[in-house]
């Protein structure tokens, strides 16, 4: 293995930048993951248990719109509801502003990365209220605290999140000989099940069957949440009797959170967890198409360590093809942004100041032009990951558009051209390239040129 540390910052961090050093080894990336999370604390975005005051008062709020329809009461109640998902969709925009913020600003590039590759592989998306614009608060909450820890940690707080349990629709989820359904009616739901199996676990096409699909959504009723609580087990709702996933059984006595625990910890240590796992990341990081021997090697560690991500982490960083020059992933619209925003050395408090208006207007509009909507992936796969999903007609005229436009709002004094080919792209730049840097009209004709470049658009 060759370390490379513009490599480093390039494929596994969010960019090069002109004032931040790039990783000097894989062993200091590591051990820096592990540090305290500087980005987090110096622009924070709220944890989803912050949004239980809202959540309380949108629920009672529609509650009184319904029964008072027509009244005064109800007309106050609309308005009130109307301000929450207007503040909603500002802190949404906000929340967009501050994860650019860390990237851009990052002496920690992968673990930013890492937890934009765990928040997809954890998709959620919100489906009603203000839940629409609180996906950012359940990755602070759920995701990013448990990035260094085992897969199986991640694996719990993820999947009984109150937002994965809204997104999924297993908050009503009722076991067919529950309490629940025998007094007063309702369902099982597989939604959770299938995709905690198929997407978060096992993957597509391991060894399992339908039954195992729902016998385990017999076991997970009981998750759910209450707007005005946060997340709740209810026994009330829970199938009772043992449940068999993978030819294990589990429950069998008073429906109990261990019982799901216990069936998250054992999917999450299946050799097929491993080899999904392994197979995801190295997909995300290194190549659409990733050597089989990546893949085996990032799958060991996974297995033979339990499911530790530092371990799993360490075995992605030190394979030898994870280090081919060759750049081979695409730049999904959110890096490229912020890619560039670090490549400019934005200041966070230049970023920071566009608030949640210009924040819409300049990144997320842009981004979702380009292809990438924030937080708001089609399903629970999350976004693509192939090159000819992201570098399409449609999507580069976004690109270049904003390119060329953009920047030079973001940082009035823009740098030369011919410098900020090297501070872009730390020497994959082509002839060609550096030569229409230097003969472009105006600087923001050339940084224009460069950040439309083949070159930036890889990692």
């Amino acid at each position: 293995m060759t370390f490379d540390p513009k490599l480093a910052e390039i494929r596994f961090g969010t960019g090069l930048s002109p004032v931040r050093a790039a990783p000097a080894s894989t062993d200091g990336m590591l051990r820096r993951l592990q540090g305290p999370d500087a980005m987090a604390a110096r622009h924070p975005i709220p944890r989803f248990e912050t949004l239980i005051p809202a959540l309380t008062e949108f629920f009672e709020q529609s509650r009184l719109l319904r029964q008072k329809r027509g009244s005064e009461e109800a007309k106050a109640a609309q308005k009130r509801i109307r301000a929450l998902r207007k503040a909603g969709r500002e802190n949404q925009q906000l929340y967009l502003n501050a994860t650019l913020r860390r990237a851009a600003g990052t002496e920690d590039g992968l673990r930013e990365r890492l937890t934009r590759f765990w928040a997809d592989h954890f998709t959620v998306k919100g489906k009603q209220g203000i839940l629409i614009f609180s996906a950012a608060t359940y990755v602070e909450e759920a995701i990013r605290p448990h990035l260094t820890g085992s897969f199986a940690a991640l694996l719990k707080s993820a999947v009984t999140h109150p937002m994965m349990l809204a997104y999924l629709d297993q908050v009503n989820s009722a076991g067919p000989t529950s309490a629940k359904v025998k007094k007063q009616g309702g369902g099982l739901n597989e939604n959770l099940a299938r995709e905690v199996m198929e997407l978060h676990t096992l993957g597509v096409g391991a060894d399992y069957s339908q039954a195992d699909v729902r016998q385990l959504a017999e076991l997970f009723t009981g998750l759910s949440y209450d707007p005005r609580k946060g997340f709740l087990f209810r026994p009330f709702f829970a199938e009772p009797g043992a449940e068999s996933v993978l030819g294990q059984e589990y429950g069998g006595g008073q429906p109990a959170l261990a019982d799901v625990h216990a069936v998250l910890d054992d999917l999450a240590r299946h050799p097929a967890t491993a080899r999904h796992i392994a197979t995801k990341l190295a997909t995300h990081f290194v190549a659409d198409t990733p050597e089989p021997a990546l893949v085996d090697h990032i799958a060991a560690a996974f297995h033979d360590s339990g499911g530790d991500l530092m371990a799993t982490y360490g075995a992605l960083l030190d394979h030898p093809a994870a280090w081919d020059p060759r750049l081979g992933k695409a730049r999904q619209p959110f890096d490229f942004v912020a890619a560039t925003l670090r490549a400019l050395d934005v200041p966070g408090k230049q970023i920071e100041a566009l608030g949640p208006k210009d924040t819409g207007l300049y990144l997320a509009l842009p981004m979702q032009v380009m292809g990438q909507s924030w937080e708001a992936p089609v399903g629970p796969d999350g976004w693509p990951e192939a090159e000819a999903d992201w570098i399409t007609p449609q999507g580069m005229a976004g690109r270049i558009q904003w390119a060329m436009m953009v920047p030079g709002l973001l940082r009035p004094e823009l740098p030369d051209p011919r410098a900020f080919v090297d501070t872009a792209l730390g020497g994959t730049a082509s002839d060609t390239l550096r030569f229409a840097a230097s003969a472009a009209e105006t600087r923001a004709v050339g940084i224009g040129l460069v950040l439309i470049s083949p070159e930036f658009q890889r990692r």
